[in-house]
């Protein structure tokens, strides 16, 4: 039997507006998502053990539902560790790269902007701990393309580890058109290829203002256009004559070397 019009357009609503949320899970991602202010919070679900664990948090988000953790009733994925805490919210809207990764009044020297781009890496557990490791090496943002890249999910959230909520993750239209404008307000970019002569350290020798440091997933690496759109190809020295990193290893290794050279300058 056919569904009458109402219904179907009454489930595509409901489909498109799920589709606009994302559910995070997980003590650590739901008490950062809780506390930020910035976060539009729309549902909480919780089991009595995970309430008590959030305490204060839950004071900033919706009224809590409780739950039976043998009955959680979140829409996860079954294999999710969800810790018996799950939060329906909508995805943060950091700005523009122009207005995220332009240079503050109170930058020195030293301390020239830096940021992370990726080339379609889709892992998002790769993409939480780039995230983790550009919180603490002071990264302004985290740009990758809308499409071919991990969206802001529960996992993502989760392998973030809360960076999620203070790290600008900055999804782009068209990723070479970001980086001509990230060079247009002086940025360097370095393309990290396992096959480039001069070394990441050689690299950012000759870098004094901001850099940004491109890397693409594992295996396919950078696209064609990404690279000619980088000023250089730059590679991570492995000790033996074969060796290779994780992306998101190699995103830690990058950043602490950009770190090292801007407070060597």
């Amino acid at each position: 039997m056919k569904k009458p019009k109402w219904v179907v357009d009454k489930e595509r609503s409901r489909r498109a507006a799920a589709a606009e949320t994302v559910w995070l899970f997980g003590l650590h991602a739901v008490r950062d998502a809780l506390t930020n202010p910035a976060r539009e919070k729309l549902r909480l679900i919780v089991t009595k053990n995970a309430a008590d664990r959030l305490g204060d948090a839950l004071a900033h988000g919706p009224a809590p539902e409780m739950a039976d953790a043998r009955k959680f009733p979140a829409p996860l994925d079954p294999a999710s560790v969800h810790q018996g805490a799950a939060l329906e919210v909508k995805p943060l809207d950091w700005g523009r790269p122009e207005d995220v990764c332009g240079h503050a009044p109170s930058d020195t020297a030293g301390d020239a902007p830096r940021v992370v781009l990726l080339d379609r890496v889709t892992d998002p557990h790769n993409v939480g701990a780039i995230l983790r490791s550009a919180e603490v090496f002071g990264a302004r943002a985290v740009i990758a393309p809308a499409r071919h890249s991990a969206p802001e999910t529960g996992a993502l959230a989760k392998a973030a580890s809360g960076a999620l909520e203070r790290q600008p993750y900055l999804r782009v239209a068209n990723l070479a058109r970001t980086m001509e404008v990230l060079q247009g307000m002086g940025y360097t970019l370095l393309g990290l290829a396992g096959e480039a002569g001069d070394s990441l350290e050689d690299g950012l020798a000759g870098v004094t203002g901001p850099v940004g440091l491109v890397l693409g997933a594992e295996g396919p690496g950078l696209r064609d256009k990404t690279r000619e759109t980088c000023d250089a190809l730059v590679r991570i020295g492995a000790a033996g004559g074969f060796g290779s990193l994780n992306v998101s290893n190699a995103a830690a290794v990058a950043l602490y070397a950009a770190v090292r050279r801007g407070e060597s300058a």
